[in-house]
């Protein structure tokens, strides 16, 4: 149900602007009443974000899941490509969304907290993989290397949805992630 309501929320927005569509829009659209959505969503902005929340949970156990031997830069780059494929899987949206999150402060606001989500699922296993203590909070490389992904993530994110033609995602991705350090 989750999953049905965000895109309907994703369908609205796009069609009628993201100040325009209410929660009572969405809920006749979805068919649900105000407590059912309220139940799924604690508002219009997470509902529309949900995702981003549930790809941290996905890149962590990506990650996890990653070659021991691999380097920590190239095994988060490599973590990284289900989330990729799946935003390139529906791209015309993805991009168009982007765009409206990236310039409603609201939406921009509420991504940056579920982003912030991310460093806390990825830090145990980014510190493991850098051969830190995975309790020591005082060492600023794990928060350091997901601050970097993450910063390439996004550029990425803004150059795909603004420029079309600028290439793949996953191409944008390992340019960005290039410049930071070898990513294969």
């Amino acid at each position: 149900m989750r999953a049905e309501v965000a895109a309907i929320v994703g369908d609205l927005v796009l069609e009628q602007g993201y100040e325009r569509t209410t929660v009572d829009h969405i809920c006749a659209a979805a068919g649900i009443s105000r407590s059912t959505f309220f139940r799924y969503f604690p508002s219009k902005e997470d509902a529309l974000l949900g995702g981003v929340a549930d790809s941290g949970e996905t890149l962590r156990d990506a990650l996890a899941a990653r070659p021991e031997d691999e380097l920590p830069w190239v095994a988060v780059r490599r973590a990284l490509q289900p989330l990729i494929d799946r935003y390139a899987a529906d791209d015309e949206r993805v991009r168009r969304l982007t765009r409206l999150m990236m310039t409603t402060p609201a939406l921009l606001a509420r991504h940056q907290e579920k982003n912030a989500r991310w460093y806390e699922l990825l830090r145990p296993e980014v510190a493991r993989r850098l051969g830190a203590d995975v309790d020591d909070r005082a060492d600023p490389g794990p928060q350091a290397l997901i601050g970097a992904a993450l910063a390439c993530v996004q550029a990425t994110l803004t150059v795909w949805s603004a420029n079309p033609s600028s290439g793949s995602l996953s191409d944008i991705l390992d340019r960005a992630m290039g410049v930071v350090g070898p990513v294969g």
